[in-house]
């Protein structure tokens, strides 16, 4: 079983950055591909950034391209979401979820299809 905490989410302003940690404990997540995604208030989870097991792939939301990039470190158990020029509309809680199946080289973007989700780290972007 495998434990997930986010944290570095905060009250911004607009064109700022934020780092995003995704911290693991227990199972084998250096095996596991990891995404990130978000939800705003009355809205439904959405894709962000996923990063295969080995990090030699990674994806982004078309709406965030260009402004977020994913990384991993398997030695720290942890992967970052490194998001620059904020906009208000980014403002959402963001969650950080691993895909159980071992050393998978497809990139993941469903919610569906990851197993193990953690508590979430607001983000507010002010105008």
């Amino acid at each position: 079983q495998v434990q997930l905490v986010e944290s570095g989410g905060g009250l911004v302003q607009a064109g700022s950055s934020l780092r995003l940690s995704c911290a693991a404990s227990g199972g084998a997540f250096a095996m596991y591909g990891v995404g990130w995604f978000r939800q705003a208030p009355g809205k439904e989870r959405e894709f962000v950034a996923a990063i295969t097991w080995n990090a030699r792939r990674t994806s982004y939301s078309d709406s965030l391209k260009g402004r977020v990039t994913i990384s991993r470190d398997s030695a720290k158990n942890t992967v970052w979401l490194q998001m620059n020029s904020l906009k208000p509309e980014d403002t959402a809680v963001y969650y950080c979820a691993a895909d159980s199946r071992a050393y998978n080289v497809e990139i993941v973007t469903h919610v569906r299809e990851y197993d193990y989700w953690g508590q979430g780290t607001q983000v507010t972007v002010s105008s």
